[in-house]
């Protein structure tokens, strides 16, 4: 956890109005994670790599543990929760996730 602390990447640099418009987009995503999982740090490594500040829920245990296995169907981390246009996704899979962010934030 320290070496991901020091080594995280410098997030990728965009004009204000496009980040702007990244940071309304990203209020409708929320990350599932567990701290220590080298899965999760994979994805929110990614995450701070493309600027994105996605909401982090701690699935470790408590009441986001219990929305992701009543709505999401399964207790696995990471998962991306997305939502759009009243329809929720729960996107698992880390590399899944991953090419989900690029895909969708990811610079040209």
């Amino acid at each position: 956890m320290f070496g991901d602390s020091v080594t995280r990447p410098s997030p990728v640099e965009r004009s204000s109005d496009s980040q702007a418009a990244v940071d309304s987009a990203i209020k409708s995503l929320s990350l599932y994670q567990f701290y220590a999982c080298p899965f999760c740090v994979k994805v929110r490594r990614e995450m701070a790599r493309l600027g994105l500040d996605i909401e982090l829920r701690d699935a470790q245990s408590g009441p986001y543990r219990e929305e992701l296995q009543r709505e999401g169907g399964q207790v696995q981390a990471p998962c991306l929760r997305i939502e759009e246009e009243g329809n929720v996704q729960w996107l698992y899979e880390s590399s899944d996730i991953i090419a989900y962010l690029q895909g969708r934030f990811g610079t040209a």
